[in-house]
């Protein structure tokens, strides 16, 4: 340590005595750990020649990298202004909530200069009972595969697996009693998987989320058990479906013989009789000669 602080110091003074600027930015908690709804601050530490009109903005970046200042023009933003306050280059938060995580960067800028330094804040939340899906019945030989997550906790939590009671390994083959597991467990994600499950692995599961904001948190537990193909009882099913099928083909045969079944309809042909209107001056009569049905006077 002293000799790093004598490297700084030594860098210091070369840069004054060679006539350019030196200037500095720091905080006194670079990575800040505070319970949801609880109060903290963080700081900003800075010198050097930004001289005596120095600029200071703070700016948040959340965990999905989305950006927006926090201190702007030496005031804070429309949606930090209830609770937060700034003294010198320092924020105080009267109340922080799980969207608050993320960085914080505090920037000095003046007299042609420019610094930064950046804040971790991590909001504590403890997890809430996680999300699992767990098969109620799998198939010998067959991947079988569990989940659970949790979406509240922060830190974001990690994932143990329990069958029966007793605790999981994350790997099995390095522990005695596990060797012949044959499973794969995800802390990170929630995801425990059976690539080709055996009837060894027939039991009771159930999860459990842990970070250190508060107590773990667990799912209801679910029986899983694994069971062999049924060969003899699809082929009976396919058997039984077939004789059904001739059965009916059989009955519709023996109803259209015995006459049960209704008979289509013929349909009768069509006319082609022409509609002729009578003549308004006269027509033939039944002996084929023409004779006037009306007259008219001019």
């Amino acid at each position: 340590m002293l000799v790093v602080s004598g490297l700084v110091s030594l860098a210091l003074f070369l840069c004054a005595a060679s006539g350019v600027s030196s200037f500095l930015v720091t905080t006194k908690n670079a990575d800040v750990r505070v319970k949801e709804n609880e109060g903290t601050d963080l700081t900003c530490d800075y010198s050097g020649d930004f001289g005596s009109n120095a600029r200071v903005e703070w700016k948040f970046k959340d965990l999905k990298g989305s950006q927006t200042y926090v201190v702007f023009d030496g005031k804070p933003t429309t949606p930090y202004s209830s609770r937060v306050t700034m003294y010198g280059s320092n924020l105080r938060f009267s109340k922080m909530t799980r969207d608050d995580n993320g960085v914080y960067d505090c920037e000095v800028s003046g007299n042609s200069q420019f610094g930064e330094v950046r804040v971790k804040v991590t909001v504590l939340v403890p997890p809430s009972v996680p999300l699992c899906r767990i098969p109620s019945s799998v198939t010998t030989d067959r991947t079988a595969h569990l989940s659970c997550h949790d979406s509240v906790g922060s830190p974001p939590p990690k994932y143990r697996w329990f069958r029966g009671g007793t605790l999981l390994p994350p790997e099995p083959s390095k522990i005695t009693g596990f060797k012949n597991y044959t499973y794969k467990l995800n802390t990170e994600n929630g995801n425990l998987e059976f690539t080709k499950a055996t009837k060894m692995d027939t039991g009771t599961y159930y999860c459990e989320a842990y970070n250190d904001a508060g107590p773990p948190k667990s799912c209801k537990a679910v029986k899983m058990e694994v069971r062999d193909l049924n060969t003899g009882g699809i082929v009976a099913g396919v058997i039984v479906l077939l004789l059904l099928v001739a059965l009916l083909g059989f009955g519709l045969w023996y109803a259209n013989k015995k006459g049960y079944l209704p008979k289509k309809k013929e349909s009768k042909p069509k006319s082609n009789v022409v509609y002729q209107p009578p003549s308004l001056y006269g027509g033939e009569d039944e002996d084929g000669e023409f004779k006037q049905k009306s007259s008219f006077v001019v």
